[in-house]
């Protein structure tokens, strides 16, 4: 019996994916047209990307708060290179440097310093949010058509953002199911301690999925960016809520340890972007929408603590 209750919650957020597609198809007969399916696939890139590096932090018992700042710094930077004139490469190329800088800078104080990861990463999402206001002088900034150009472009017909997407997914969960490194990060989630004393360099493992969470948020960013055109004062923020809640829908544990990317971040993310296209699609109020939000962070949370309740820690 309690083996048939674990595997239902394991495949809670499918049962709950396949609902909300029947009531939103049942609500709007445009939803579940192919091109609104693909459309809500690369919505929910950005926020997915950004829930795949998450994952990696969640796996070790970790939190990241600063993702959606990082976002905002590395777009900011970005636009001010661009409307500099400086090409899109190399405007690019800014900003993985700065998810890599604030990531680094996370990783020595957690990893090194032994700092809790949730001071630290709140402590950087607050620098950094200010940082960004004060590069972006708290206005918007509409970039160059380049940007655009490349959110719009599409390879075999898909979209680049759901490419960037698919990519991240499939390397994450290779990494963690077919790697050393992956069988580390699930070890040092399970216990820290146990994992040092079998000669894992936990310090190592934890500053890795840091680098890895920002390198995600520099690359949301990139996505982000080519579906707006533009920097706002709220570009980023919130994401990292989002995150979480889609790895953890996924089925990532709060506690470390447990978890994958493919199929469980990757649904959990698309799951959250569903309910928002649909919500649009059916013409909500739209002060529902955070409250909606709060409501599916929620169901997260509690389906993790219902896992949490009956299942073993086990490793992908």
């Amino acid at each position: 019996m309690k083996r048939l209750y674990q595997r239902l919650l394991e495949f809670a957020p499918l049962f709950m994916f396949m609902v909300v597609l029947a009531f939103f198809g049942a609500q709007s007969s445009r939803f579940l047209e192919p091109r609104n399916l693909v459309n809500i696939l690369v919505q929910a890139s950005s926020t997915g990307i950004v829930a795949v590096g998450m994952t990696f932090v969640l796996l070790t018992a970790g939190v990241d708060l600063s993702v959606g700042a990082i976002m905002f710094v590395a777009a900011a930077v970005a636009g001010k290179m661009a409307l500099a004139g400086l090409s899109l490469p190399f405007s690019l190329l800014a900003m993985l440097v700065v998810g890599w800088l604030v990531s680094a800078f996370n990783a020595l104080f957690i990893a090194r310093l032994r700092v809790p990861a949730f001071i630290v990463t709140l402590a950087t999402l607050f620098i950094g949010r200010g940082l960004g206001l004060w590069i972006t002088e708290t206005r918007a900034m509409n970039l160059p058509d380049s940007f655009l150009q490349f959110g719009s472009a599409r390879f075999l017909s898909v979209p680049v953002p759901a490419w960037l997407f698919g990519m991240a997914v499939v390397l994450a969960h290779l990494v963690l199911t077919h790697t050393s490194f992956g069988r580390q990060i699930f070890a040092v989630g399970h216990d820290a301690e146990m994992a040092r004393k079998a000669g894992i360099r936990t310090e190592m493992v934890m500053a890795k999925v840091y680098l890895i969470s920002g390198t995600c948020a520099a690359v949301a960013a990139l996505v982000t960016l080519g579906q707006l055109g533009a920097v706002s004062p709220k570009f980023g923020e919130q994401k990292e809520f989002a995150a979480i809640a889609a790895a953890v829908l996924g089925g990532t544990s709060l506690f470390g340890g447990r978890g994958n990317v493919l199929p469980g971040t990757l649904l959990g993310a698309v799951l959250i972007q569903t309910i928002e296209n649909g919500l649009v699609m059916t013409n909500a109020n739209p002060y529902l929408y955070p409250m909606i939000t709060s409501v599916v962070i929620f169901v997260a949370v509690f389906f993790e603590s219902l896992r949490n309740r009956v299942s073993r820690p086990f490793s992908a």
